[in-house]
């Protein structure tokens, strides 16, 4: 996958395609493996979510669990065309905040396309200062769109994806977050993306979400040619990895706030495809032809320390998924709300984690951060205050 301008990796124009994608589905103590443009806006409250979640194409609703931060959606108002090879302007989201302050942004974009072939889908949530300079980190997620006459999807034909970003005002100062969209393919001919309106919105903290944390996991360029990725299957890669564990991640712990009733995690995690040929992943890694397609199985995972630095409560979802050779990217979304800090631990610290393990099918690799700036598998933490 490669993020230009921002921009995810090709896909190749095939019209033979037709596989679900499901959705997805050391240590610290003994952890046992997985078997198996013009704009509308609105004042909209996150949508209540189970206490758990797993892995899934959510609706609407935010991850993080409602507390006493408004949230404010903006949404597209008019569809909007995404041509080959432009990254568009979706929908802007102005913010005047104090250094320091922080904002949990999510941003949906629907597509539809005007071929039945494979087109490359980016979205983007980013940030600028009011020079117009990108602050750091662009939150991102890619997929490819796999035809107008697409049945897989929820709604035929139409593609919805996701992308979460915890802003931290570097400064103080006036900031503009962006939605943004890119299509691109190796298809000859005329053909774009039109993002939906209704259904692509920016949504935003109206105030601070204090002491929520950010992981993100390291660098992973998108041909790999250095070899810094994180692959799980066969041949030369990892039969399971520990994303934000044991992949190079910097070792973090966060910690719950003295005033908070109870917390919330979530997690995206990106996963991209090694077929024959794929300018998206190692040659090494390359273990099959194109649509052998790929299962794993993932557990997402939020624990509570105590104070030996072990675990002593563990949250945990989990779930099996497939990603297909035609989607090529693609992202999984994982939540887990309300979760009680337990005093018995003796410690308001907290681990996250995901488990990956290969099932059967094509090597995959877990997508990091490109040109050190884009995030394309990310966690954030949350505090519950009320």
């Amino acid at each position: 996958m490669r993020v230009r301008t921002a921009g995810a990796g090709a896909g190749a124009g095939r019209t033979v395609r037709r596989a679900l994608v499901a959705g997805l589905g050391l240590a610290l103590v003994a952890l046992t493996p997985l078997p198996a443009q013009a704009n509308a806006t609105t004042g909209a409250a996150r949508e209540p979510v189970a206490a758990t979640g797993a892995w899934a194409d959510p609706v609407s609703a935010s991850g993080a669990a409602a507390g006493p931060v408004g949230v404010t959606r903006t949404t597209l108002a008019a569809d909007t065309v995404i041509p080959r090879g432009v990254t568009v302007d979706l929908v802007r989201r102005t913010m005047t905040l104090a250094a320091g302050e922080k904002r949990h942004l999510r941003g949906r974009l629907e597509a539809t396309s005007t071929t039945t072939g494979i087109v490359g889908l980016t979205e983007r949530v980013r940030c600028l200062d009011a020079s117009g300079r990108t602050v750091p980190v662009v939150a991102a997620s890619a997929r490819n769109h796999e035809g107008s006459d697409t049945v897989t999807y929820a709604t035929p034909g139409h593609l919805p994806l996701f992308a979460d970003l915890l802003f931290t005002a570097p400064a103080d100062g006036t900031y503009t977050c962006v939605l943004q969209g890119t299509a691109y393919s190796s298809l000859t001919g005329s053909y774009h993306l039109t993002a939906v309106a209704g259904k692509t919105w920016l949504e935003a903290d109206d105030g601070d979400r204090v002491g929520a944390g950010w992981w993100q996991n390291p660098a992973c360029e998108s041909a790999d040619s250095g070899g810094a990725c994180t692959y799980v299957g066969t041949g030369p890669a990892r039969r399971d990895a520990w994303v934000f564990y044991d992949d190079g991640t910097p070792s973090r712990r966060w910690q719950a706030h003295p005033d908070a009733v109870s917390v919330s995690a979530q997690a995206n995690l990106e996963l991209t495809t090694c077929y024959h040929g794929t300018a998206s992943c190692a040659t090494a890694m390359q273990a099959h032809p194109r649509g052998k397609n790929a299962v794993v199985d993932a557990r997402f995972e939020f624990i509570q320390l105590g104070t030996t630095g072990h675990a002593c409560r563990s949250h945990s979802t989990t779930a099996r998924r497939t990603v297909t050779d035609d989607a090529h990217h693609a992202v999984g979304y994982s939540f887990l709300t309300g979760l009680p800090v337990d005093p018995a631990c003796g410690t308001r610290d907290f681990l996250m984690r995901i488990y990956v393990k290969h099932v059967s099918g094509q090597t995959v690799k877990i997508d990091g951060v490109q040109s050190g700036v884009t995030s394309l598998t990310n966690g954030i933490a949350f505090n519950n205050f009320g």
